[in-house]
């Protein structure tokens, strides 16, 4: 019976919140971060993942995937790898950095309960679980939806419910993946840090977090990722960063993402609960969580129709993702966009602001991929899916994969999405980390654009002839700042060059958002840079073309820029409101992967799937606030 138990508990995350590791040394160890010289300021986008699951995630593996930390890493830094499916993979640019981040509970549960005799195993449901993940990928696949029903529904079985075993499998594994780590990581070429996810979904609303370390092994091994179960608030895990802080000198962020399955949950008025926010509640927030995931292969949060009817780009990559939450049938309600998604929950922080004296959604603005496959794939052209069911193959674009009460969203609806782009005076854990905490980053959907801009109160055209770059920095701020206030309005100096493998831009939008004197809050959009010489008509843009051939999976660069600069002024300044302001960067019209598999595997799709769309780059906002004092976090 004790041995039933302990393969019970190789289900259950370990619940502690800090425990030292005893844990063998890598066996090789990386060069210091003090080793690399950092730029007076970045010269160049450093482009990663930072949210990534490998075979020691317990739905990856449930799904399929059979990669570990290894494979992930190894990939990313541009090494060819052979996928779950047996498919050669590898990216035609390598990344800069990597963070993998296996979900925290259950961490290698699933691999364990696989791999465990099943001869030992006593319990009904996890017998058939064992059984169905050694049938092969199906039902490995239906294993996996029983075990995220049950969780969606606090359903765990009861002979999971003890812990005993489950922190030692948690450290081990743990300790597996901090070796990995260090062994890949090289400072000044390629950054790998450590990390897990932290699965917040109480009733199937994700508010999960994806944990960022700064520091290297010698910090990190006196922890272990914990774990959300039946949690319902962020709570705990802020608790388990300021312990972490405090007790090692070191750092750690939080990265909340796909806001958009949330339920209005992410981004509320009040407190979790209920009740008025606080200064302290929104300080704590901001500090540390200084960037959100805006765009993934779940979907994109940036903007929803609904909330913004007057923009004809809004509602990217929101098909099937705005049924209901992660996991359960609880419908969607309109009502509940407005704490879904991300240009809404920047207005809500400056009225959080007038209330409070603190933004708690002053954040930077980041992509990430959330693949389970262990590849960080972004590419249209080359996306892996979300997990190994969903690797290339004839049938995923309209594969209904209806698993347990989450129907209809799991083929085409999956987004090739995203990556972060980070603005770091080196490539190396300090200096990224520092940029994410200073919000000097931006996300893309998949295109490697390279996007800045800086605001300030006298930049002109004439600096854009010029070392545009360093008066940015010396006469304004970048993206994520906070601008002083000036005399007359703002202006951004702002730059956006394509992707040299990828399509022309068509244009460079500014999002504007503020709030007025009697507490409501607005936004406006603005084309201040666009390809060609199209003219407004009647306040719009006309589009800028398209040469998609959906029938060859092909388009051309015949139509859209190579590059776009632009400085612009806010028209209706009001020096007496607090505002903020983004860039959102259009490419022309390109394939999406359907499009791609249905050339490949001779596919004949229905009108509904997305086959082609205008791919983008968000940056990070800058604000500003009239009051120093009102203005500061």
């Amino acid at each position: 019976m004790r041995r039933t138990m302990m393969m019970a508990a190789l289900l259950l995350g370990s619940s502690a919140m800090l425990a030292g590791c005893d844990a063998l040394k890598p066996k090789q160890t990386a060069k210091s971060d003090a080793a690399v010289k950092e730029g007076e300021f970045p010269e160049r986008p450093l482009w990663g993942d930072t949210h990534l699951h490998t075979a020691n995630s317990v739905d990856a593996f449930g799904f399929g995937v059979r990669l570990g930390p290894e494979d992930a890493l190894r990939f990313a830094r541009g090494e060819e790898v052979t996928a779950t499916t047996g498919m050669k993979a590898k990216l035609s640019r390598p990344l800069d950095f990597l963070v993998v981040t296996d979900h925290a509970e259950m961490l290698g549960g699933t691999k364990a309960l696989a791999d465990a005799p099943g001869l030992l195993i006593r319990d009904a449901t996890m017998k058939r679980w064992h059984d169905m993940m050694n049938a092969g990928p199906a039902g490995s696949q239906r294993a996996m939806a029983e075990m995220l029903d049950a969780r969606g529904r606090n359903a765990i079985p009861e002979a999971m419910m003890n812990p005993e075993g489950a922190v030692e499998r948690t450290k081990k594994v743990w300790n597996s993946n901090v070796d990995a780590v260090e062994r890949y990581n090289e400072p000044g070429k390629f950054t790998a840090f450590h990390g897990f996810e932290y699965t917040l979904m109480q009733g199937g609303n994700n508010l999960h977090r994806n944990i960022i370390f700064r520091d290297g092994e010698d910090r990190v091994r006196t922890v272990v990722p914990i774990d959300p179960t039946y949690k319902a608030t962020p709570d705990e895990i802020w608790n388990y960063m300021d312990a972490y802080e405090k007790s090692t000198g070191g750092r750690v962020l939080a990265i909340p993402h796909n806001s958009n399955l949330s339920n209005g949950l992410m981004f509320e008025l009040t407190q979790p609960g209920g009740g008025p926010m606080t200064a302290d509640y929104a300080r704590r927030r901001a500090r540390l969580e200084p960037v959100v995931e805006i765009t993934q292969i779940k979907g994109d949060s940036e903007a929803h129709p609904f909330l913004s009817p007057n923009d004809e780009f809004s509602g990217y990559g929101v098909a099937g993702w705005e049924l209901n939450n992660l996991l359960s049938n609880q419908p969607k309600v309109p009502a509940m966009y407005a704490g879904e998604y991300v240009r809404e929950a920047l207005k809500r922080g400056l009225a959080l602001q007038a209330q409070t004296g603190v933004n708690p959604y002053k954040f930077g603005l980041i992509g990430s991929t959330d693949s389970h496959t262990a590849l960080a794939t972004a590419d249209e052209d080359q996306f892996f899916g979300k997990h190994s069911g969903t690797e290339p193959s004839a049938a995923r674009a309209m594969a209904p994969q209806n698993l347990g009460t989450r129907k209809g969203r799991f083929g085409w609806h999956y987004l090739a999405s995203g990556y972060a782009a980070v603005w770091a005076k080196a490539n190396t854990r300090a200096a990224i980390f520092d940029a994410m905490t200073r919000r000097e980053v931006y996300a893309s959907t998949g295109p490697r654009m390279t996007v800045r801009v800086f605001g300030g109160w006298d930049f002109t055209p004439d600096d854009l002839k010029g070392d545009w770059v360093r008066a940015g920095y010396a006469r304004g701020v970048p993206m994520g700042g906070e601008l002083k206030p000036g005399k007359g309005a703002p202006r951004l100096v702002i730059s956006a060059l394509k992707d040299p493998e990828g399509a022309n831009l068509d244009r460079v939008q500014v999002v504007k958002g503020w709030i007025d004197s009697q507490g409501k809050t607005h936004e406006q959009l603005f084309d201040v840079a666009w390809s060609g010489d199209r003219k407004p008509v009647g306040g719009k843009l006309p589009a800028v073309g398209d040469t998609v051939d959906v029938a060859t999976a092909t388009y051309k660069n015949s139509i859209g820029a190579a590059s776009l600069t632009t400085v612009w002024t806010d028209p209706a300044f009001d020096p007496k409101v607090s505002s903020f302001y983004y860039l959102r960067v259009l490419e022309i019209p390109t394939p999406s992967w359907p499009a791609y598999d249905a050339v490949k595997y001779k596919l004949k799709l229905p009108p509904e799937v997305r086959v082609k769309s205008q791919e983008r780059a968000y940056t990070s906002p800058i604000w500003y606030t009239p009051s120093q004092k009102s203005g500061k976090n």
